[in-house]
């Protein structure tokens, strides 16, 4: 993995390299923003902010409700136990087991979201640099294109230092 970025000590000038990698022809999701807290106040850090995230839970909460549901009266319909004139199916002491099979479900699906949105586990390593852990902002972008020159420029504004990575 090639690549080339810029460490910068406030937010205004992380933002100010953001909008000039974008002048220099470089698409939004190319660059890579990265820092140790969020900033609200700029644009930067409101980058990929839509998530399908909630959709999914809800949705894995409600296959959870059928599946608990179909389980339950599934399970007293086949083994019908004699029940002193009462229904078979008992629909108040199985809410118990869908309560908890439909959470299963939306807590598993929350967690398979998360982990295929954050992109774990890697294959190749990300652009990361200690410095963000010291209150460091990162901006840069991984495999450059030929214009090197322009995104140099671009990330060395305003104080950043550059580096790249071979």
């Amino acid at each position: 993995m090639s690549a080339m970025y810029g460490l910068f000590s406030d937010p205004v000038s992380a933002q100010v390299a953001v909008n000039r990698l974008r002048a220099a022809g470089v698409a939004d999701q190319d660059i890579t923003v990265i820092s140790s807290e969020p900033f609200e106040a700029h644009e930067f850090g409101h980058r990929d902010r839509a998530t399908w995230m909630f959709p999914i839970a809800a949705a894995g909460g409600i296959v959870g409700l059928a599946f608990a549901y179909w389980l339950t009266r599934t399970t007293e319909l086949l083994w019908p136990l004699e029940t002193g004139g009462m229904r078979i199916v008992a629909m108040w002491p199985n809410i118990i087991i869908m309560f908890e099979l439909t959470m299963l479900f939306a807590v598993l699906s929350t967690v398979v979201t998360l982990l295929v949105a954050a992109q774990l586990p890697r294959r190749r390593p990300q652009l990361y640099d200690t410095a963000v852990s010291y209150g460091q902002i990162l901006v840069g972008l991984e495999n450059p294109p030929a214009a090197v020159d322009d995104i140099e420029r671009a990330l060395s504004t305003r104080g950043g230092r550059v580096r790249t990575i071979p």
